[in-house]
């Protein structure tokens, strides 16, 4: 301890604690109220060694210099996931709405792992688990919880739905199989391989259509090959490089009449059901045993979040409930908690943000919004087909582009991709589709324009 610290003085409400709390609040105003978002470029590990090292100091080089590193050198380091011309990946897009609230939840420091703690919070992060609950058909009595991301959401569902498969086998009297598998399509996000890596588990794949779509005469093939090892079939609502929504009713044709837990991952596409000439597209839905969707994704919300929903919220308490000493007291109760739901058990109410969006806004504010994304992708689709040079690689679905630059290598698509950036016109990375190189956008933001969107084409002369 230096001869000016004292233990309290981070906490105290002081002169310097006012100057930090209204620097910190300035910046996140500016910041969330830019006319014109900087999209900004990473730097690397050298740079920031030059630029942005010794911040960590003895005595600390207080609030003004901190937040003046982060605003001048760190954020800028960082490219804008909100930005209009951020199109790779799935970008980002929450509204104002929800980053200001996210403020108030960091402020609020609210425990939203219990009712006993965060009764307020977990009430109205059920209002929002339950209205889409709803709107995917799913039955009364279905619940969730918000985590961290999809990962975390779908390992979370297949840990619930493999301790389902045992409960069914203890109570038959049969023995567990030496290897438990899941079965998704080649197409299947990442996540699923990672989450069946860290539960030790097989994967079976069942081949999709030439289109992309998993449907579900390939999944009944694939079980009556692995047969009772099979514990979840994993149906994907809406593929994060095409956003191709897969057959899901004829996937639930398979899984019902066999007892196998469906679980649909749609971190990305399923918020399209909130678009009512969508709908069809996601039919089988209503079967699932659990969904996800990732509300810092098509939802309008901050980072990070993801509404994981099961048809039967038992069966998740079963299979993650923490049981110790000091955790009796939560766990005793007739009502179930978030933390009891996932894998976790300390949580920061991560679906408040959207909790505030939509209350301010309304429901119907958020359907006409991702009804546009929907409609740009099909009119720059449309833009693409005619003209020369570029071919469109599949019609769109959702709201992701898939297409080529005729003739164009891998390292010509980054060579345009780098400047691109460093003309902070757009971020635009290649992918690849058959192993062949291809670009795409991923349009989120309803400030992305068509305009926006034919100026990136016209780079690609």
């Amino acid at each position: 301890m230096t001869a000016t610290s004292r233990p309290a003085q981070m906490h105290a409400i002081s002169d310097e604690t006012r100057r930090t709390v209204d620097d910190v609040l300035d910046y996140a105003r500016r910041r969330a109220l830019y006319q014109d978002v900087p999209l900004d470029k990473p730097m690397t590990p050298r740079e920031l060694e030059r630029l942005a090292s010794g911040s960590i100091t003895t005595d600390g080089i207080g609030s003004r210099r901190a937040i003046a590193l982060f605003e001048n050198v760190l954020a800028p380091a960082c490219v804008s996931t909100d930005h209009p011309g951020y199109l790779s990946f799935i970008p980002s897009a929450p509204s104002k709405a929800s980053l200001a609230f996210d403020v108030v939840v960091s402020a609020s420091a609210i425990y939203a792992g219990s009712w006993m703690e965060g009764a307020g919070a977990v009430f109205a992060e059920n209002e929002v688990l339950s209205w889409l609950a709803d709107e995917f058909g799913m039955p009364r009595g279905a619940g969730g919880v918000f985590v961290q991301g999809g990962t975390i959401g779908n390992l979370s569902a297949l840990v619930t739905a493999r301790d389902a498969a045992r409960r069914r086998n203890r109570e038959a009297g049969r023995p567990d199989p030496a290897r438990w598998v899941v079965v998704c399509s080649a197409e299947a996000h990442s996540s699923i391989a990672s989450a069946a890596a860290v539960m030790d588990v097989d994967i079976a794949t069942a081949a999709p259509d030439a289109e992309g779509r998993l449907h579900g005469d390939a999944v009944a093939r694939v079980l009556d090959e692995r047969g009772d090892a099979v514990f979840a079939v994993v149906a994907t609502g809406g593929t994060t490089n095409f956003g191709i929504v897969d057959d899901i009713a004829g996937v639930a044709a398979a899984t019902r009449p066999r007892g196998i837990w469906l679980h649909v991952d749609g971190a990305y596409g399923l918020a399209a059901m909130l678009v009512e000439s969508m709908r069809p597209a996601f039919a089988g839905v209503e079967h699932a045993d659990s969904v996800i969707v990732d509300p810092h994704k098509w939802l309008f919300a901050p980072f990070d979040a993801c509404a994981l929903i099961y048809r039967e919220p038992s069966l998740a308490l079963s299979a993650h409930t923490q049981k110790a000493e000091y955790l009796d007291t939560l766990t005793d109760r007739p009502d179930w908690n978030p933390s009891d739901l996932a894998v976790q058990l300390t949580r920061r109410a991560r679906g408040l943000p959207l909790w505030f969006s939509l209350a301010t806004h309304g429901t119907e504010q958020y359907r006409a919004t991702i009804a546009q994304g929907i409609d740009l992708a099909r009119r720059v689709a449309d833009e693409i087909t005619v003209r020369d040079g570029l071919t469109l690689v599949r019609e769109p679905q959702l709201s992701v582009v898939v297409f080529r630059r005729e003739g164009w290598t891998l390292a010509e698509y980054e060579e345009w991709s780098t400047r691109l950036l460093e003309e902070q016109r757009a971020f635009v990375v290649p992918s690849s589709h058959a192993g062949e190189p291809v670009l795409r956008f991923a349009i989120i933001s309803p400030l992305t324009t068509f305009e926006l969107l034919s100026d990136i084409l016209d780079t690609l002369r």
